[in-house]
């Protein structure tokens, strides 16, 4: 059997955050199961796109990953356009608005999620502390009193097994057991871990699908992101692939039967659509890509620590894709879980780290969950608040917006808010003033 400190499972933006950050922070050695190979990037932007902020910016740069993601296909903005489309509510912030932040240029990132699974994967791949399972699924997984033990699925004997294990620091081509200290579950919304945690969930059917797709605009994306909130949901258009600045990521939250007229729409009808729901301020808008669509629930684990076992991620929470937040929110789970091991192992010995201690464990659980709920409870205001389409109340919703739009303090705090600039957060995460 082979032996390492902690197990991630999962291979996902998430997961590869916590091994890098575990190595950054500590000598801990890192296994990290996954089937899910890295990623070939096409000539074409990818439909999945994640809304990156200014912490987790931070955390990528410290972690030696952001030049190399920067490098490939990213698109900063400085401006977010938010408004009504049953009203007269609107919402415009600019980095302009951060006057204790002047070393920011930018609000945020949209960038392709291959891109950065493909930058950390590459940066894990080159350390001689992470190695990588790739060929079998997990099978089993078992809690002693001072480690557990995981298996691999067998390989069927009609199939042509080769190595996929992409680290040449171990020969695993059949994939022994291997042993760990502590098992996380980075392994996304239907995590594997947590059902061998037997861990209880929270959820709740947002009663919407999203639908993504890329579109081109010919009034160009001009650094904004814009949303607007339309009687079924909320329609974003995030700018990406900056070859042009004239291409999007959409994000179209609605009735699960508004989403299904709307992807049986031939591309130029639905294109049309979404150029009169977006007011026409995009211009003229085009569909380049192919429609996808996935139902949105709320989840949220009833505990993030169970035994020797951690979820982090997508598996621990997921939320509603109006604010962009959930991988930001994953990513802090990562930075978060990594100083708190980096913490255990400073007090005791290195060779035996004391990395499964429930205590500190138990804190990151109530920090994390605490923080995930701050967001779902948020979340869910916005999304209530906008189902509402009764004329009186409409007409309250847009003086409100435009209170807010000219009230710059409450502004300022709700940018910091959505750029991760807080003051509670990870060491790996936190910006100083230059």
């Amino acid at each position: 059997m082979q032996k390492f400190d902690v197990l991630i499972v999962g291979a996902g933006m998430v997961g590869l955050t916590l091994a890098l950050a575990l190595r950054k922070t500590s000598n801990l050695t890192i296994a990290i199961a996954d089937t899910l190979p890295k990623s070939r990037l096409i000539d074409e932007p990818e439909v999945r796109v994640s809304a990156i902020n200014v912490a987790s910016q931070t955390i990528f740069e410290n972690l030696d990953v952001w030049s190399t993601i920067a490098a490939q296909r990213t698109q900063a903005y400085q401006h977010m356009h938010i408004w009504d489309k049953a009203g007269i509510g609107k919402l415009d912030f600019s980095v302009s608005d951060l006057n204790d932040f002047p070393q920011n240029e930018h609000l945020g990132w949209i960038i392709e999620n291959n891109v950065i699974r493909n930058a950390l994967w590459d940066k894990a791949q080159a350390d001689e502390g992470i190695s990588f399972f790739t060929e079998n699924k997990l099978a089993n997984i078992a809690v002693g009193d001072s480690e557990l033990f995981a298996s691999f699925e067998m390989p069927l004997a009609n199939e042509n097994v080769t190595s996929a294990h992409v680290n040449s620091h171990i020969s695993n081509s059949m994939q022994t057991p291997l042993i760990a200290k502590l098992a996380v579950g980075a392994d996304g919304a239907n995590s594997w871990l947590r059902k061998q945690m037997d861990m209880a969930m929270i959820s709740r059917d947002y009663d919407h699908h999203a639908i993504v797709a890329t579109v081109k605009c010919s009034q160009g994306h001009k650094n904004t992101a814009w949303q607007v909130f339309l009687p079924n949901g909320p329609l974003a258009f995030l700018p990406v692939f900056p070859k042009n600045n004239d291409t999007c990521s959409i994000v179209y939250s609605t009735s699960p039967e508004e989403a299904k007229r709307l992807t049986e729409l031939s591309p130029t009808d639905f294109a049309k659509e979404l150029t009169a729901a977006s007011d026409g301020k995009l211009g003229t808008i085009e569909l380049i890509s192919n429609r996808f669509t996935y139902p949105l629930t709320m989840r949220l684990a009833q505990d993030f620590v169970k035994d020797r076992m951690v979820l982090i991620g997508d598996a621990a929470h997921t939320i509603h894709p109006l604010a962009g937040q959930g991988v930001n929110l994953g990513l802090l789970d990562a930075a978060s879980l990594a100083q708190t091991l980096s913490v255990s192992t400073s007090s005791q010995s290195e060779n035996d780290p004391n990395i499964t201690d429930q205590k500190r464990l138990k804190a990151f659980a109530r920090y994390r969950k605490s923080e995930a709920i701050e967001m779902i409870t948020a979340m869910e205001a916005i999304k209530q608040t906008f189902s509402i389409n009764q004329s009186g109340f409409t007409l309250l919703r847009g003086i409100g917006m435009s209170l807010l739009d000219n009230f710059k303090p409450a502004k300022k705090r709700l940018i910091e808010q959505a750029l991760g600039l807080k003051s509670e957060l990870p060491e790996l995460a936190q910006q100083k003033l230059k």
